[in-house]
């Protein structure tokens, strides 16, 4: 009897359960929840559920898609590099150029010459200082020197025959005012001597590289004699050329002027080339001395010397020398060559 009664109560709890699903054999997908909707932006989004059929699943749409990856951007775009701040921008130099120098630029401070001439007075007793000054300048400052120099003494062979040439000169005094002696000459060995000069000078330093000379001159030759006021140049030109120029003015009226130049090229520490020339001019013929107005006559040589000692030199050469104008037909007239070639071998030496 109880078992009839429980299977009664089992049938009617499960009638309505089957009448509930007796219509639901297929399961109704969710309604969209964007159905009905435009989107916003101008291109439509992907339905989420669209394309989801029941029981498969789809992955999450990437949030990237479509999307090209930005680069990073340059911190530095449209910017243009600002130049170096000077640190002297903006302030005015002129209040410190004035304290540095108050005249033109570089000028020192008037403060400089409030002072005495010589600061040592503010020391010592001024006058005591004047006599110790002139004492240092008497001892070191004014130097008496005394130089003597052979420039040439030498012999030469021109068509068979020997000649002696002499060509001296020396100097005495200080730095500025100079007694300067000058002699040269020639001649053949065993006669007098066909020709030779003096000259006794007052050199004065007119510039660290030159000195002006003025003084006399005298001949010696067996025929006339001739005396001469000098007035010339010595020196040093750049690249240390020798120059010695002078003007003549004889005794009867006849000006004349004389050049002479060379230059020591060192090839070592001892062996020396030097050129030189020497021309003379005239500006009127003196037919008693065989001399012709214009250019009259030239020299020039090589000589190649040797120091054993720098005050002893001796050396090798050659020299041409000709006559021009009425010079050479002096020369002509007289049974003697216009010019020639010489070889030489002499001495150049100093103390």
């Amino acid at each position: 009897m109880k078992a009839r009664h429980l299977l009664l109560l089992g049938a009617c709890m499960a009638a309505p359960a089957l009448g509930q699903h007796e219509n639901h054999g297929a399961v109704q997908a969710p309604e969209d929840a964007h159905a009905g909707h435009e989107p916003a932006a101008a291109e439509p989004q992907a339905d989420a559920h669209a394309g989801h059929g029941t029981g498969a699943v789809q992955p999450p749409a990437d949030a990237h898609a479509g999307h090209a990856p930005a680069a990073a951007a340059d911190p530095h775009a449209g910017h243009a590099p600002a130049a170096a701040a000077d640190p002297h921008a903006g302030h005015d130099m002129t209040a410190a150029t004035t304290a540095a120098a108050p005249g033109s630029a570089g000028d020192p401070p008037a403060e400089a010459f409030s002072g005495p001439v010589h600061a040592a007075d503010l020391v010592f007793d001024a006058a005591s200082m004047a006599a110790s000054r002139e004492l240092l300048r008497s001892e070191h400052g004014d130097i008496t020197t005394l130089w003597l120099m052979a420039d040439r003494l030498e012999m030469r062979r021109d068509d068979g025959e020997n000649h002696y040439v002499w060509d001296m000169q020396g100097r005495y005094g200080g730095d500025l005012d100079r007694l300067w002696v000058k002699t040269e000459g020639e001649g053949t060995p065993g006669d007098a001597a066909e020709r030779s000069e003096l000259q006794l000078l007052w050199s004065r330093a007119i510039h660290p590289w030159f000195d002006v000379q003025a003084g006399l001159r005298h001949d010696f030759r067996p025929g006339p004699e001739r005396s001469h006021v000098v007035i010339g140049l010595q020196g040093l030109l750049p690249y240390r050329f020798e120059v010695d120029a002078a003007a003549f003015v004889s005794d009867d009226g006849d000006l004349s002027a004389r050049l002479e130049g060379e230059y020591d090229l060192w090839l070592t520490q001892r062996l020396i080339a030097q050129p030189r020339v020497e021309v003379e001019f005239a500006a009127s013929d003196v037919p008693e001395l065989g001399i012709g107005s214009g250019l009259n006559s030239a020299e020039i040589g090589l000589r190649l010397r040797y120091q054993v000692k720098r005050e002893f030199a001796p050396y090798i050469g050659v020299e041409y020398e000709r006559a021009f104008g009425g010079t050479a037909d002096f020369a002509r007239l007289a049974g003697n060559e216009e010019g020639g070639w010489n070889a030489m071998l002499g001495i150049q030496a100093w103390f």
